[in-house]
């Protein structure tokens, strides 16, 4: 066969080729459903939802988050074979701290923005912070309520031993910020560091009541009862999440932040008990 009648085949077949290559780079280069255009976290996280995320993501979450947020970490990891969250619950203000202080850690999730401006300021986040839920207090008290407890005044009644969250945690914070508002002065037996040491406090009988957020009252089951009060709606709390600078896994924290605030997230977190943001 002549030199003339092999050319036009090759062309076709390197005409092939190429277009080949451009639908394999368009479809590399598209975003997904679940992109966000306001952020690069958002960008990130669309491809993480492609299959690419892997590896361990670590998580430092208040931990009022503990329940849901371990939920949505199997879901993570089920839509991520190759991928492992690792998480670190505790009080705001401390998880803050460790994060300053060199912690390693991808994600963090605050349960106020004054806990997360301390990250923030010391230029540990990757971007702006998001908030993804809200919640509020309640008044946890013991099963069938015997004390008869129905506002914040009756935390006064004499010989009532009540927990608080420390103030420097945002439950502590709340907490004042809501008696402020009611105009009632507790004197705790103990002020505790996180929500659920305040808690538990009252799951163990060593307190009659403990001003909590009413995720925990709901995690907690029938083991605690729990007290609405009109000066909750004074002192709400939103929680904010955001990549960490230092994240060695950026793919996965910004594939786990999309999940947290993705429909499916927020159901989650709803059911738990948040607010939405």
């Amino acid at each position: 066969m002549s030199r003339s009648a092999r050319s036009p085949r090759r062309m076709l077949r390197a005409a092939g080729a190429g277009a080949a290559a451009l639908l394999a780079l368009s479809a590399c280069s598209s975003s997904g459903p679940d992109s966000s255009p306001q952020s690069s976290q958002g960008s990130s996280a669309s491809s993480g939802a492609s299959g690419a995320v892997s590896g361990e993501v670590t998580v430092f979450a208040a931990a009022s988050l503990k329940e849901s947020f371990t939920t949505l970490g199997k879901k993570f990891e089920k839509d991520h074979p190759g991928a492992k969250v690792t998480f670190n619950f505790g009080g705001s203000d401390s998880l803050a701290a460790g994060i300053t202080g060199g912690a390693p850690a991808d994600v963090f999730a605050s349960a106020s923005p004054k806990t997360m401006k301390t990250v923030t300021d010391q230029g540990e986040a990757a971007g702006t912070p998001v908030t993804f839920v809200r919640n509020r207090l309640e008044i946890a008290t013991l099963p069938g309520n015997p004390d008869h407890l129905s506002s914040l005044k009756d935390l006064t009644k004499s010989g009532l031993k009540v927990v608080l969250c420390a103030q420097t945690v945002p439950c502590g914070a709340a907490a004042q910020q809501a008696l402020d508002a009611g105009g009632v002065r507790v004197t705790p037996v103990s002020y505790e560091q996180d929500v659920k040491s305040a808690l538990n406090k009252v799951v163990l009988k060593e307190a009659d009541a403990a001003l909590v957020y009413r995720t925990d009252v709901q995690a907690a089951g029938g083991t605690v009862e729990g007290v609405d009060f009109p000066e909750s709606a004074k002192a709400v709390n939103e929680y904010p999440i955001v990549r960490l600078k230092h994240a060695k896994n950026a793919a996965a924290a910004d594939a786990f932040i999309a999940l947290v605030r993705s429909a499916e997230g927020q159901k989650v977190l709803g059911e738990a008990g948040f607010l939405t943001p």
